[in-house]
């Protein structure tokens, strides 16, 4: 029997973990934290309950495959409740956009932009869906190392369709004239972590995903998921340990084949199945090994997504004006998202996101209140240098309550009860977050696929990664899909 230990507790190293006990594994999974999720993780306090991360649930299908695949029921698990209508865009100049995965709604809101909008929205559905389709069932999966192998995976016309020639704000271009669609659509490419104006035209598949299969919230939010996941690598035999640090993984003759914990004690494996961020792996926790042959160099190349600022506000009352989930733009869309990819401070009128979970699971706030979760990019922390967070915390709060107010929402300062605060060097030391970036490596072209750092090393044999930073990417679906790609690759490299 295969001995694996997997480090680390997100959603891709709870996926990897049940995979590998399911397929015939010993599998200890060791969590620095008091508790499961990674970055999906959780803060209770005062009769409040809030996601530290992801605040919604898209593409339930990977995770009913999960569930279904190791002997238990998504919906036996989780009650999901639809988030409908979804997202609402908001513009300075007051100006607002609703998504929905109603049809006849979605093109009723477009035709506020363009009444001729109709037969173009059909079609870019058709196209992104067909892409989303192939992406999923041909590539997103593949553990292909060889980039022609991967790309040969498609006929030449489906791989011109993708748009991999055109960045995703250009690809949202040959459907759409209104710039308002163009940048609400756009603007998912900030759930990568990236820019729509770098990223490739591939990822429009983005926003069509959100769209046909809806937008859920687990009752008890986004960590309910993730006990969920917890209770079914319990179940297929995944010994967990939290409040367990690996400070060191340790060679054993040319192989990663033990973890070294904060109380010097160490632990065997045949293999070891990292879900900390790839270059925190590799210059933290093997740094003798994987920096001596050239790891540390790949760290200091690897694109990082940027990082974020998040506010957890526990509200006195009800607040008016705001749905489950919006976006605010600044006023220059460009320019925003070209100082979080090269600037080097925090904007001074950044984009922001805000969800209000409670809307939709009010037993996640006590009666007559509300839980409202901010998030706010910043850049990474080595582009920021010295900051003083104690005084950005305050700057943004101010900004994010005037932007409020002035989208008719009718927050004040004095309706906070309770807040917490996390800052990208929060991020980085309670997760592992390389940089303090947010959604790990770019998503770039030539960082995707067999291009990505791959889910095994080429200089420590029997060191695995999965989560974020390797292949397929970021985003709960992304990591739990790749929990198990990872799973695969160790069953490939142990026969």
């Amino acid at each position: 029997m295969t001995n694996v230990i997997v480090i680390g507790g997100g959603l891709g190293g709870l996926s990897a973990a049940t995979h590998l006990a399911r397929m015939g594994c010993k599998v200890t999974l060791l969590e620095k934290n008091a508790g499961t999720g990674g970055r999906a993780n959780l803060i209770e306090q005062d009769g409040f309950r809030f996601d530290t991360g992801p605040s919604l649930l898209n593409y339930p299908w990977v995770f009913e495959q999960l569930f279904a695949d190791n002997g238990s029921d998504l919906h036996e698990q989780l009650e999901l409740l639809e988030v409908e209508p979804g997202i609402r865009f908001h513009w300075p100049d007051g100006e607002s956009l609703q998504l929905s995965s109603r049809f006849d709604r979605l093109r009723s809101e477009f035709e506020r932009f363009d009444p001729s909008v109709g037969p173009r929205l059909s079609a870019w559905l058709e196209r992104a869906g067909r892409n989303y389709r192939l992406s999923f069932d041909r590539l997103v999966t593949s553990n292909a190392d060889n980039p022609l192998r991967w790309l040969g995976a498609l006929r030449l016309n489906e791989l011109l369709g993708l748009g991999l020639q055109r960045s995703v704000y250009g690809q949202l271009g040959t459907s759409f004239r209104s710039e308002r669609i163009k940048q609400a659509l756009g603007s998912y490419a900030m759930y990568l972590g990236g820019s729509p104006f770098d990223l490739p035209g591939l990822f429009e598949i983005l926003p069509f995903g959100e769209l046909n299969y809806g937008l859920w919230l687990p009752r008890g939010g986004i960590y309910a998921l993730v006990e969920a996941m917890t209770r079914l690598a319990a179940d297929n035999g995944v010994e967990i340990r939290t409040s367990c640090e690996v400070k060191r993984i340790r060679e054993n003759g040319g192989r990663g084949r033990a973890v070294e914990l904060a109380d010097g004690s160490l632990l065997a494996a045949d293999a070891i199945v990292s879900n900390v961020d790839v270059p925190t792996t590799d210059t933290l926790l093997a740094p003798e090994v994987i920096s001596a042959n050239g790891g540390g160099k790949r760290a200091a190349r690897m694109a990082m997504t940027p990082g974020v600022l998040t506010f957890y506000w526990g509200l006195k009352r009800k607040v008016s004006g705001l749905g489950h989930h919006s976006i605010f733009f600044p006023q220059h869309y460009r320019e925003s998202f070209n100082q979080l990819m090269q600037g080097h401070s925090i904007s001074s009128e950044p984009p922001f996101y805000v969800s209000l979970a409670s809307e939709t699971d009010p037993s996640l706030a006590p009666e007559g209140k509300s839980t409202m979760f901010v998030l706010l990019p910043t850049p990474v922390l080595s582009r920021l240098g010295d900051v003083d967070w104690q005084a950005q915390r305050e700057r943004l709060r101010q900004f994010v309550i005037a932007r409020l107010r002035a989208e008719g929402s009718d927050i004040s300062a004095d309706d906070i009860e309770m807040e917490r605060c996390y800052t990208p060097a929060d991020w980085r030391d309670n997760f592992g977050l390389y940089d303090g970036s947010a959604f790990g490596a770019s998503h770039r072209l030539l960082m995707l696929g067999p291009w990505r750092a791959q889910n095994y090393s080429r200089r420590l044999p029997g060191l695995y990664y999965t989560g974020a930073s390797t292949t397929p990417g970021t985003g709960m679906p992304l990591v739990t899909l790749g929990g198990r790609m990872t799973a695969e690759r160790v069953m490939q490299h142990a026969r």
